[in-house]
C-alpha cells in the first residue's frame, strides 16, 4: 500500500513538471509572437512615416519649380517655397516641413582650391594678399562669433586646417595646416579628407576646431557640394548679419544688418541695386568681395519630419535646380543632426 501511494505521488509531481514546463514554453511562444507582431507593426508605421517624407519632398520640388518659373533670376523670402515650418495633418499622422536656402550661409567647401591650383599654394584673388577670399571671409566670421578664447591667430589656424583638409594634396600649405601625419598620429588615427565636406560635424575631426566654435557657426555655415562661396543677399535673415558683415572688410555688423533690413520685399534685382546702397559709399568693395554676392539660389534644403501613428521619421532633403530648372534631390540624410 506503502510503495502504491509513493508511486502516484512521483506520478502527480511529474504531471505536474510537464504542466508548469508547457506553460512556460507556451508563454515564450506568446511572448515572441507579440514582439514579433509589434516589431512587424513598428516597420510598417515607419516605412509609411518614411513614404509621407517621400511625398513631402514631390511636394517641395513643385514649390521650387513653380517659383523658378514665376522668377528665373532671382530668389527671395517673399516666394511660395519660404513660408517656414508648415504642419499638414495626413490619415493616422501628419507631416511637418521647413525649406531653407542653401545659398543663405558660407559654404565651407569653397576652402577647396582648384584643380588648376599648384598643390600646397593658394590661389592669389584677394586684393594682393595670396589668401583667397572665402578664406578672409571665414576668418572674419569666426572672429566676430566672440567664442571665448578664440583670436585672430586660433580662426587663421583653423581655416588652415580646413584648407588642408579640403585640398587635393598631402603637403601643408601654411602653418596652421594639418594633414595625414598629424592625423595619424592620433590615438584613434585618420587620414585627412582631401575632398568636400558632406556635413558641418565634419568640423569635429579637424584640427583646432573646437565644439564651442562649430556650435556657433552652425547658423552661418553649410556644405554644398562645390567650391563656389555665393550668399544670396535676398534670404539672409537678420540673425545672420555677421556672416554678410564678415564677406566685406571693415564692413560692421551694423552695416550689414541695415543691408537686411532695407532690403526690398521682393529682394535685390542686381548688382547695380545692391552695391549703391549708402553703406558701401564708406568704403567701395573689390572685385572678389562682389563675387561673394548673389540674387539667386541653386541649393535648398527640406527638413521633413513625419508622424505614422507611434512612429516618427526625420530626415533632410538636398535639393538642386538645374541649368534647365529642373529639380533634383541630390542627398538624403535620414536623423536629426
Amino acid at each position: 500500500m506503502f510503495k502504491v501511494s509513493r508511486q502516484h505521488g512521483v506520478a502527480l509531481i511529474s504531471v505536474m513538471l510537464i504542466v508548469a514546463l508547457a506553460a512556460i514554453i507556451a508563454t515564450q511562444m506568446t511572448t515572441r509572437l507579440q514582439v514579433e507582431l509589434q516589431r512587424n507593426a513598428n516597420i510598417e508605421f515607419n516605412q509609411q512615416a518614411y513614404w509621407y517624407a517621400i511625398g513631402a519632398e514631390a511636394f517641395t520640388k513643385r514649390l521650387l519649380t513653380e517659383s523658378v518659373k514665376r522668377d528665373p533670376n532671382i530668389t527671395h523670402l517673399e516666394q511660395i517655397w519660404a513660408q517656414g515650418e508648415t504642419t499638414y495633418p495626413v490619415e493616422f499622422g501628419q507631416i511637418t516641413g521647413e525649406i531653407t536656402d542653401l545659398q543663405a550661409c558660407f559654404n565651407l567647401n569653397s576652402l577647396r582650391p582648384d584643380q588648376s591650383t599648384t598643390p600646397g599654394v593658394a590661389p592669389p584673388t584677394s586684393g594682393g594678399s595670396n589668401k583667397p577670399q572665402a578664406q578672409h571671409t571665414l576668418e572674419r566670421l569666426i572672429i566676430s562669433l566672440g567664442v571665448e578664447g578664440v583670436s585672430n591667430f586660433e580662426a587663421e589656424y583653423m581655416v588652415d586646417a580646413l584648407t588642408d583638409w579640403l585640398d587635393q594634396d598631402t603637403s601643408i600649405a601654411s602653418a596652421g595646416g594639418a594633414e595625414d601625419n598629424d592625423y595619424a598620429g592620433r590615438e584613434f588615427p585618420y587620414l585627412a579628407a582631401n575632398h568636400f565636406l558632406a556635413s558641418v560635424n565634419e568640423l569635429r575631426v579637424i584640427e583646432h576646431f573646437t565644439v564651442p566654435v562649430i556650435n556657433a557657426l552652425r547658423p552661418y555655415v553649410c556644405t554644398l557640394p562645390y567650391n563656389q562661396n555665393s550668399i544670396n543677399i535676398n534670404t539672409l535673415t537678420s540673425e545672420q548679419s555677421k556672416l554678410l558683415a564678415a564677406a566685406f572688410d571693415g564692413m560692421s555688423e551694423s552695416d550689414a544688418q541695415e543691408l537686411i533690413n532695407d532690403r526690398p520685399d521682393q529682394g535685390y534685382s542686381d548688382g547695380a541695386t545692391f552695391f549703391t546702397a549708402p553703406v558701401f559709399a564708406k568704403k567701395a568693395p573689390t572685385n572678389t568681395e562682389r563675387g561673394q554676392i548673389a540674387f539667386d539660389s541653386n541649393f535648398f534644403n527640406l527638413k521633413t519630419t513625419t508622424r505614422f501613428n507611434t512612429s516618427f521619421f526625420t530626415m533632410n532633403s538636398m535639393m538642386m535646380v538645374t541649368d534647365n530648372k529642373r529639380v533634383d534631390v541630390i542627398s538624403r540624410r535620414i536623423g536629426r543632426e
